[in-house]
């Protein structure tokens, strides 16, 4: 079978290599998955890049979020059956043929949704899930709050727009351009900002590096800094936080964290709940084009393409 390694850290275009690898066959309370559909996702990217070296062994294929169908299954399982659809989470992996993954880790999927849809239900969702609730656990029943959202064009972005909405609170896009909120606004009728917005009394960031130490700065007291991603490919500045830590929280937000200590029956709901947004057109992301396992080189650079207008996904 076709598999993504990596074997040092790096740029993912020049770090990622194609092999091919003996199928291992699932062991005791295993499952083997046939791949359809694999994402792309910067949290896939990140870990290549070192990042989090320290929780990231080599080498490992990547790949967080994706659906398959069940090929064979190993002794002891119950609950799953060959031909039935899967997504596989709890580890990296998907950007391969075939993988081994126990079944508990296994969560079915639903006959109306396609793979395209299925194989971005999982890590977009379940942290704009997260996010919320940590907003909520924070301000509690107050009044309304003002929560600015950075890359909010993004397929996540625009997610959490529409949940800050519903639970409440008064959203605002924060976007680095012009054009960019010009596109959001066909979309997205609420208040749209460029790098800035006043008043803000928490923050929801994909960003950090100085983009985020501006925002931190400008956050009210008793407010809330909560970080989920690192797209500048920096942290924001220790001594910043450190200084405001009484007047503003700061958290980062692991969705792994959450996933590996949450009972079968929490995920279970969260992807009903992610299941039923998308079919709502509420948490569906726009696809921006699907490339065959071989062609991981053309999915790479399109990932990194400004022009790009969705997710990238991958056919193993």
């Amino acid at each position: 079978m076709l598999r993504a390694v990596v074997r040092a850290f790096g740029d993912p275009r020049q770090v990622i290599d194609l092999e091919e690898a003996d199928p291992v066959a699932p062991g005791p309370g295993d499952v083997e998955i046939r791949i359809h559909r694999a994402a792309i996702n910067p949290s896939d990217l990140i870990p290549v890049t070192g990042a989090y070296r320290s929780r990231t062994a080599l080498p490992f294929v990547p790949g967080f979020e994706g659906v398959g169908e069940i090929m064979s299954l190993g002794t002891d399982v119950t609950g799953l059956s060959i031909g039935q659809r899967v997504l596989p989470i709890g580890a990296s992996g998907l950007w391969q043929q075939r993988l081994v993954r126990p079944a508990n880790w296994c969560f079915a999927v639903p006959d109306d949704l396609s793979d395209d849809q299925a194989a971005m239900a999982y890590v977009n969702p379940f942290t704009a899930f997260r996010l919320i609730d940590a907003v909520q656990a924070h301000f509690g029943k107050a009044a309304v709050r003002r929560v600015g959202v950075t890359a909010a064009a993004s397929a996540i972005g625009r997610m959490l727009l529409v949940l800050l909405a519903e639970a409440d609170f008064h959203p605002v896009a924060l976007v680095r351009s012009t054009a960019t909120a010009e596109r959001l606004a066909g979309t997205f009728a609420g208040e749209i900002a460029v790098g800035m917005a006043p008043d803000l009394d928490a923050v929801l960031d994909a960003v950090g590096g100085q983009a985020g130490n501006v925002l931190f700065r400008q956050i009210r007291s008793g407010g809330a800094f909560i970080q989920y991603g690192a797209l500048s490919g920096a942290q924001l500045d220790p001594a910043l936080v450190t200084g405001r830590r009484d007047a503003v929280t700061f958290s980062f937000l692991w969705l792994r964290n959450w996933v590996h200590a949450a009972p079968r029956a929490d995920i279970e709901a969260a992807f009903a709940r992610s299941f039923t947004g998308i079919r709502a057109g509420i948490l569906g992301s726009a696809v921006d084009g699907v490339y065959a396992l071989s062609e991981l080189a053309a999915a790479l650079a399109r990932q990194d393409d400004p022009a790009r207008t969705g997710k990238v996904l991958l056919a193993p």
